[in-house]
């Protein structure tokens, strides 16, 4: 007879193919479905979502799970089964038709908020937002009540493992002790300084998508495993061996589109990066959210900001887009990306201000998912929050509450996992040019080999065999803190 362990790496094999499937339908929703097909590939991920939960809720799998503990498992197996009951948990919390009006809701209000925001139209998206929440919120209930927590942590425990809102509060207070003052004083000091010259477009959107392709092949992004699209909000999907990362562009401004690329890349490098012996089993996922943002924002903003890598970058940009002014210069290409100033779009904001957006995001969505705040009332809301957090307010919903897409598809709870990220990014650096100083170096040569070496080894190969903390106080001394995340702003920023 099959051992039970093997059963279940079978089980969770056909699981995994089916979401991945359904990540490769939903990037092409976002890249080149046509509006015309929203009916049609609903029915297809609510098929597809109902199988998968008709896999994990099979009569025996409880039995299998308890049998496989008394089985000679090694160290990975045994964080496989781990992964296994953990998702098994989330998965028979939901009977099949919530998770069925779940997909059908959640694609419905993500097509229709492509018009909604364009339109500057919240009223008109309100009824299916609503529904999106509501039925959210059911989720929330049924899995709070096998895992032991609130609604919220319920929610948040799909996107990050063991997290919980109790220490998202105490981290962001620690923020939020510091940040202020600091970003007061930073704006303060930028305004005696040289102000940096913005380079004067129009810039082609094919010489925009020819530098993003470039800077991800120096990254060590690998074109026979995966491609960069078009879509209205920037994402990293699809599967390992085949990563779907997509951008938006502005002929007017390439920093966005260029970066925007640059951050998804990291994402992408760290699903690549991820065991291959571990491939369709929940141990070889990415652990969590927080750490995929780690990753990303690594490259983004602690990488690709720094003064090392604009060195190298700057005569790339000046010679794709023919600048021949001071605008062109490395130096303020530098002063450029690091100027501090708030603004209304989050994946546009720098990395002093971008933690204001997502604690907004994090206490709005905790109000509205906790019952404290009404759906219809979130543009005031939005607005008055960014008002006392970044002291400016949206002229409109289209640049406020209607910016992200991560609501309409059904995301409560993965807003936090943003700052974060940013804070673990902020240890790993640090950790990786500590035991490899010729990463600063490397990266102004426009060479990434150095830094992902470092990171495949430490994070990327670890996948979910251990817990967040424990991948970080193995590669960076301690668990995730905000400690490195305040050095790095004021090393880079000063005040």
């Amino acid at each position: 007879m099959t051992k039970a362990y093997q059963q279940l790496e079978a089980r969770f094999r056909r699981m995994n193919v089916l979401s991945d499937v359904s990540g490769m339908l939903h990037w092409d929703m976002a890249a080149i479905m046509p509006n015309g097909g929203a009916e049609a590939r609903s029915e297809q991920l609510a098929t597809l979502s109902v199988l998968n939960n008709e896999l994990i809720n099979a009569p025996d799998m409880g039995d299998l799970l308890a049998a496989a503990e008394d089985e000679d498992l090694d160290r990975w197996q045994k964080a496989n089964l781990a992964e296994m009951k953990r998702e098994w948990v989330h998965g028979t919390a939901v009977p099949a038709n919530l998770v069925e009006k779940m997909s059908r809701a959640e694609t419905g209000c993500e097509v229709a908020w492509r018009t909604a925001r364009a339109e500057n139209d919240f009223k008109g998206l309100l009824p299916k937002l609503q529904e999106v929440l509501d039925l959210s919120i059911e989720a929330g209930k049924a899995k709070a009540e096998a895992l032991g927590t609130s609604v919220y942590d319920a929610l948040l425990d799909q996107y990050d493992p063991m997290m919980r809102s109790e220490r998202i509060d105490s981290l962001f207070a620690e923020l939020e002790a510091f940040l202020p003052d600091f970003t007061a004083e930073v704006i303060e000091r930028q305004k005696a300084e040289e102000k940096p010259i913005s380079p004067t477009g129009p810039f082609p959107i094919e010489t925009q998508n020819k530098v993003g392709l470039d800077l991800m092949k120096a990254v060590g992004f690998d074109f026979d495993h995966g491609r960069l699209d078009i879509s209205h909000h920037p994402f990293c999907g699809g599967i390992p061996d085949d990563v779907r990362i997509t951008t938006r562009y502005d002929v007017n401004d390439f920093t966005s589109a260029i970066m925007g690329v640059l951050h998804e890349t990291g994402h992408a490098m760290y699903e690549r990066g991820l065991p291959k012996d571990w491939r369709n089993q929940p141990v070889g996922k990415a652990r969590g959210m927080t750490m995929h943002e780690s990753q990303s924002l690594l490259v983004e903003m602690q990488a690709c900001r720094s003064e090392e890598f604009l060195t190298y970058a700057g005569p790339v940009f000046k010679q794709a887009f023919g600048g021949d002014d001071a605008s062109w210069s490395a130096s303020n290409l530098y002063r450029l990306y690091t100027r501090v100033e708030p603004g209304l779009i989050r994946v546009d904001a720098d990395e002093v201000t971008y933690p204001a957006h997502v604690i907004l995001r994090y206490r709005l969505e905790r109000a509205l998912i906790e019952g404290d705040m009404k759906l219809a009332d979130l543009p005031g809301a939005w607005n008055d929050m960014m008002q006392k957090l970044l002291g400016i307010t949206p002229p409109d919903d289209r640049d406020g509450c209607l910016q992200d897409i991560h609501w309409p598809s059904g995301a409560w709870g993965y807003f936090p996992t943003y700052t974060l990220g940013a804070m673990a990014a902020a240890q790993i650096f640090a950790a990786a040019k500590k035991a490899n100083p010729e990463i600063p170096e490397a990266l102004a040569r426009g060479a990434f080999g150095p830094l992902m070496q470092w990171l495949e080894q430490n994070i990327h190969s670890q996948a979910s065999s251990r817990s967040t903390d424990e991948i970080l106080q193995d590669a960076t001394g301690s668990a995730l803190g905000v400690d490195a995340f305040k050095a790095h702003m004021i090393s880079r920023y000063g005040a």
